[in-house]
């Protein structure tokens, strides 16, 4: 009877010891495979990150998504990643209206510094005398200070432009809402036509205003 228990025993022990030697192995085992929507969704992350359109301005960092080429003078120049941070694209129009309007007054004001030296109104020089440039502001403050309201020629600029202001924005909050196809920076005024028959080649100039708006 003791004989027949010792085989027994033995089968024990080495099933014991196989068991042992698999949970042993098992933990070292690689883990489940993903699944396949899993693997898919990742390797499609890991394909977009790699194809992510670098930006014209600065190749080293990638192209902000709002920004796409579609907008004129667009060369994906956004560090900050600003128009990312925008909730839709009503706000990026917005900031195109803003940019196209300073770069008007900009240029404005560049035309005024060089015809001053080339022209001078008449009566000009009885009033702000051989003045030029921000010299021209502090003496209509001079005189607006000594003189009083007959020379209030600074508030009168700030209330004419404000009017203006005021009466273009309702197109800009349209445009913003969503609510009309309005360009940025699009007033229907082009007495000269350079935008064409039907508009053509109004791309062309919408660029060359924001880079020259830039410039200035």
């Amino acid at each position: 009877e003791t004989h027949s228990t010792l085989p027994d025993s033995f089968a024990m022990l080495r099933a014991s010891i196989v068991l042992a030697i698999a949970a042993a192995a098992s933990a070292f085992a690689p883990g489940p495979i993903l699944t396949s929507s899993r693997t898919a969704a990742r390797s499609n992350a890991i394909s977009s990150m790699q194809m992510q359109a670098k930006s014209k301005a600065l190749p080293w960092l990638d192209r902000p998504p709002k920004l796409d080429g579609t907008i004129p003078g667009d060369s994906g120049f956004d560090p900050l990643w600003v128009t990312s941070m925008l909730p839709d694209k009503g706000w990026v129009k917005y900031l195109q209206e803003a940019e196209i309007k300073h770069g008007r007054i900009a240029m404005l004001a560049v035309v005024g510094a060089i015809v001053q030296d080339v022209y001078r109104f008449p009566g000009v020089d009885s009033v702000i005398g051989t003045a030029k440039l921000t010299a021209v502001h502090d003496k209509f403050l001079a005189l607006e200070a000594t003189k009083g309201s007959g020379y209030a020629t600074m508030h009168q600029i700030f209330l004419w432009v404000g009017l203006l202001e005021i009466f273009s924005s309702i197109a800009t909050i349209q445009m913003f809402l969503g609510n009309s196809d309005r360009v940025p920076g699009s007033f229907g005024f082009d007495p000269l036509g350079f935008g064409g028959p039907g508009g053509v080649g109004s791309e062309t100039y919408r660029l060359k205003e924001i880079k020259n708006g830039r410039l200035a």
